[in-house]
């Protein structure tokens, strides 16, 4: 029984109870949600130390940040303080995005050591093996590729992302419209050369059902990824990418008839003034299937600030509609990130994701931001600090810039503190 088909028959899981307690919502909205697919909870039956997790329709707006190894370019000891720092943090959920190492046991170390949903893009490893074994990544197989998929599940994988709307006819429509960047998606590139080079359908595609049966197995959550997701501002919203989200919003029908959960993934790179409309357009196709986004990023003139550019993408993503959040660090564009980082990703897309919920009234959300404007006021630094997004950061800083302690007012105003004063000219009165 997946947590979908057990909702449409009316049971409220242990999960569902779990994620309505985290939200502050009854469990009955929760059942309905994930029923009707606009809610998804990914919980691998084999993932055994899971915390769950929801995301979707009236829930909070949840944070996920990739972490990954490349071939000779990282640790499995700096990979694994990655998930550290990024669970500390606060992320919701971690994708494992590996090409390097013993894939296999990274992936296995991974979900033991997380609480939090794990993800993965199967067809990375699938890649990395047909290379190693046939020299050539085209010559994989749809059996080494479904081998792979059903090996991530086995091992306890949440979600998956598969790029199921990368199509021949998707292909043909990019090659036609024209792109500054073209595909910037790994799975999506791969696929591709694939196709072309054998003249074949997507197998991910052509053999959906195949990929439902190892879902249904395993409860494994579709994360129907955008794999002509534009990887610039010139190249959002064209017709190759529209393309493939109609595709998406089919094969969401497809998974919620056989009881798998599904969401779908959405760019990329996007102007600010059609970052909304990306939402309600996916929400529309979809039929409300929760939406997962990178960043998105609202500019490409930031290397080394585009963390920043996600986060103001995010937050517009996120009062849209946006359900899931894909951190973006510092590093993106220019190498791998380090788990500084990492934390600064995570920072940033959580700063994203509750402007986004405070935006759509999610229950919570404003109350956070009251009770630390009611500490302000009060001039109550520890609580100040205790409430604040990355309270760790925010003590360091007072404590650099206050050395004599906290007192009554901050080294930015002194004396001249206009809450302490108004207070004082108000009870003079």
């Amino acid at each position: 029984m997946t947590q979908m088909l057990s909702a449409l028959q009316g049971i409220i899981t242990p999960e569902m109870e779990k994620v309505a307690r985290e939200e502050g919502r009854d469990p009955e909205f929760i059942r309905a949600g994930v029923a009707k697919g606009t809610i998804v909870i990914p919980a691998n039956k084999n993932h055994t130390n899971l915390s769950p997790v929801g995301f979707g329709a009236g829930l909070r707006t949840k944070v996920n940040a990739n972490i990954g190894t490349s071939k000779g370019m990282e640790s499995e000891e700096v990979h694994i303080e990655k998930l550290k720092v990024l669970l500390e943090a606060g992320s919701d959920a971690v994708m494992d995005l590996s090409t390097g190492g013993n894939l296999d046991h990274l992936r296995r170390t991974i979900i033991a050591n997380s609480p939090v949903p794990v993800g993965t893009v199967p067809i990375y490893q699938a890649a990395v093996e047909a290379r190693e074994q046939h020299g050539n990544i085209v010559a994989m197989t749809a059996d080494e590729l479904f081998d792979v998929i059903e090996r991530h599940a086995r091992d306890g994988v949440d979600f998956i992302t598969v790029h199921c709307g990368v199509t021949l006819q998707t292909v043909k429509r990019l090659k036609e419209q024209g792109r500054v960047t073209d595909i910037v998606s790994r799975g999506g590139s791969f696929l591709t050369g694939w196709m072309l080079h054998h003249g074949l359908e997507n197998p991910l595609y052509e053999q959906f059902d195949r990929l439902l049966d190892i879902c249904l197995e395993y409860d494994v959550t579709l994360s129907l990824g955008d794999g002509l997701r534009p990887g610039c501002l010139a190249d959002a919203t064209d017709r190759a990418q529209v393309q493939e989200l109609l595709i998406l919003g089919e094969l969401v029908d497809r998974s919620r008839s056989r009881g798998v959960q599904a969401m779908v993934e959405g760019p990329g790179h996007v102007p600010l003034d059609q970052v909304a409309v990306n939402v309600k357009l996916q929400k529309s196709l979809c039929r409300g299937a929760p939406f997962y986004v990178l960043g998105p990023l609202v500019t490409d003139v930031a290397p080394g600030y585009d963390h920043i550019s996600a986060a103001i993408g995010g937050a517009v993503a996120a009062m849209a509609g946006a359900d899931f959040l894909c951190y973006v660090t510092p590093a993106e564009h220019l190498g791998l990130p380090t788990p500084e980082d990492v934390r600064e990703g995570v920072m940033a897309a959580r700063l994203a994701a509750h402007a986004g919920d405070v935006a759509k009234q999610i229950p919570g959300a404003r109350q956070w931001d009251d009770d630390i404007s009611r500490a302000r006021k009060n001039l109550d630094w520890e609580k100040q600090i205790e409430l604040a997004l990355d309270p760790e950061l925010a003590r360091r800083r007072h404590r650099e810039r206050n050395p004599e302690g906290p007192g009554k007012q901050c080294s930015m105003c002194g004396e001249y503190c206009a809450i302490r004063l108004v207070e004082e000219f108000l009870n003079k009165r």
